[in-house]
């Protein structure tokens, strides 16, 4: 049995990181962090500021913003906040633009002054906006997580001011516990009732947003393609939902997605493979919840060593998480599980993060093939062994590796990718 402790903390874990949020979230976090600028300026600014960290600048460029007309990048990020957030709404900002505020949002743009600077912030998400109106200033700063509020001045009075930490779990749930042994069996124990809460938001929204991916022309229509090009073998299907969700988000699309690990495309990702081998095989609604509690914490596992922003691909994470949930779905053990899970990371390990952007889509569709092979790979009695290249002892050292790997393997990686998409290398 599992302790009590630890299905809690289990449990504090997947409500921190399963929160509902319209858009990308490196553009929505702006958003949020513009609206209150304007809440605390008490108008809106004659001038912005913007000093944002790389992986803001990479994962913000490419990306269209919900409810701006299309519009992609840093400056309309800010305006639309500024102009039409709602900051009580946390990470749906912006869900609810009205058509008189985009009209504003219009205006407002071609009269706002506004600059953007890539700062050498120590920490990986960071975005510190300075505002003006006639004489009155208002600064508000995020670190870390998307809605972690970390510094707010008014006319020079500083309001709040938190020590900056270079670390992506401030102040959060204690992930030090998580690993797979344990995952299974917080799967297996857990009451349902307090799962559903918890899963029953993923699973309708995240299923929503993929059926307009699949029914519009978002994106490259990645989801599409491979619907259209493979038909309804089952591994195709699963590839093929969670990437038209990715196809529709990066796209503008304005529908919810559950999050996870601060990532709407990890969201869909871990979630809709799973959902897709349950409706196949006919799974009962428990079974796909105490699958999918698999998939988000083998995902969540990953993360934690690399970090929610980094050169390293969180698609790839996600895909591991989906072959895993699949496995379990399928009446896969302890042994079953971490095999998967071994074999999928070895496989893509080392995919970059270039941005938020449509091909996203395609990567997400590489990455849960990934997960679906290490499984197969399982099932033939094949498996990728210790000292193969950064395959570990056993399957949470190798997740430890991926870890180290992304945070200090891939640090110059993340450098270049952004030197690239400023174009300054020649």
């Amino acid at each position: 049995m599992l302790e009590q402790s630890i299905l809690q903390n289990y449990l504090d874990i997947l409500r921190e990181e399963l929160v509902p949020a319209t858009g990308c979230t490196e553009p929505i976090a702006i958003a949020y962090c513009a609206a209150t600028l304007r809440e605390l300026l008490g108008a809106l600014p004659e001038q912005v500021d913007a000093a944002v960290s790389g992986n803001i600048l990479k994962n913000v460029k490419s990306v269209v913003v919900p409810n701006t007309g299309g519009r992609k990048g840093i400056a309309p990020a800010i305006a639309v906040g500024l102009v039409a957030g709602d900051a009580a709404r946390d990470l749906q900002v912006i869900s609810a633009v009205t058509e008189e505020q985009l009209a504003e949002l219009d205006a407002y743009l071609q009269r706002v002054d506004i600059s953007v600077s890539c700062s050498h912030s120590p920490c990986q998400l960071d975005i510190d906006l300075r505002g003006s109106c006639g004489s009155h200033t208002a600064r508000v700063r995020i670190t870390n997580h998307h809605t972690n509020i970390v510094c707010l001045e008014r006319d020079g009075e500083v309001l709040r001011e938190l020590p900056v930490v270079d670390s992506a779990e401030e102040h959060r749930a204690d992930k030090s516990l998580l690993n797979v042994a344990d995952i299974l069996r917080f799967a297996a124990e857990v009451p349902l009732e307090d799962l559903l809460p918890l899963l029953e938001p993923q699973v309708s929204c995240n299923s929503a947003i993929a059926e307009e991916g699949l029914r519009g022309a978002w994106g490259a229509q990645i989801g599409r393609i491979l619907l259209e090009d493979y038909g309804d073998d089952i591994k195709q299907r699963a590839k093929a939902y969670a990437a038209a969700g990715s196809d529709a988000r990066m796209s503008g699309c304005e529908m919810p997605v559950v999050i996870l690990s601060g990532s709407g495309n990890q969201g869909i990702t871990a979630c809709m493979p799973v959902v897709a081998y349950a409706r196949h095989i006919g799974a009962t609604r428990e079974q796909l919840y105490r699958a999918l509690a698999v998939s988000d914490l083998v995902t969540v596992h990953q993360k934690t060593g690399i970090g929610r922003l980094s050169a390293y691909c969180g698609a790839i994470s996600a895909g591991v998480g989906a072959g895993a949930g699949i496995c379990y779905l399928l009446g896969g053990d302890y042994d079953a599980v971490a095999h998967t899970v071994v074999n999928a990371v070895a496989i893509l390990s080392g995919t970059i993060c270039d941005g938020a952007k449509p091909s996203c889509a395609a990567k997400i569709a590489a990455a849960v093939d990934a997960g679906i092979m290490g499984y197969r790979m399982y099932l033939h009695h094949r498996e990728f062994r210790h000292g193969e290249g950064i395959v570990g002892s056993n399957v949470d050292d190798t997740i430890a590796k991926v870890g180290v790997l992304a945070q200090q393997g891939m640090r110059q990686t993340d450098r270049t990718i952004l030197d690239i998409m400023q174009d300054r290398c020649s």
